[in-house]
């Protein structure tokens, strides 16, 4: 059973989520957080540690990301990253969607920052 079935408390099917503090401890563990959402959004705000892959480019940037590494996708509500983490695991990697997305994130006190890591928003 590997750290992702772990969290979840079950053998992980082909859509898995995982909540904020699986997140933390998936990050903590080494997992790299894939936000997919647009460009303005990610501007106004987003996880200090994230990797921005907009959407319509994971198709053809998804090679950067490190196979064997757990990956988070997240976006602003949790919609368009379970589309991502479905792509994803369809070309190999072991990944989670953060469930609530961005949204949950932020609910949950954790850090959202600008480019210029001042306070940024989710909107």
């Amino acid at each position: 059973m590997n750290l992702i079935e772990r969290l979840l408390g079950r053998s992980a099917g082909p859509r898995r989520t995982v909540d904020v503090d699986g997140v933390r401890r998936l990050l903590a563990d080494g997992a790299v957080l894939v936000d997919v959402r647009s460009s303005n959004e990610w501007r106004a705000g987003h996880a200090p540690s994230a990797t921005h892959i907009p959407m319509e480019q994971l198709g053809s940037r998804m090679r950067l990301l490190p196979i064997g590494t757990p990956i988070v996708t997240a976006c602003r509500a949790g919609s368009r990253s379970a589309q991502a983490a479905a792509m994803l695991r369809s070309a190999g990697y072991t990944v989670s969607n953060l469930r609530g997305g961005m949204l949950a994130w932020q609910r949950a006190g954790e850090r959202i920052v600008t480019g210029n890591g001042k306070a940024g928003t989710i909107a």
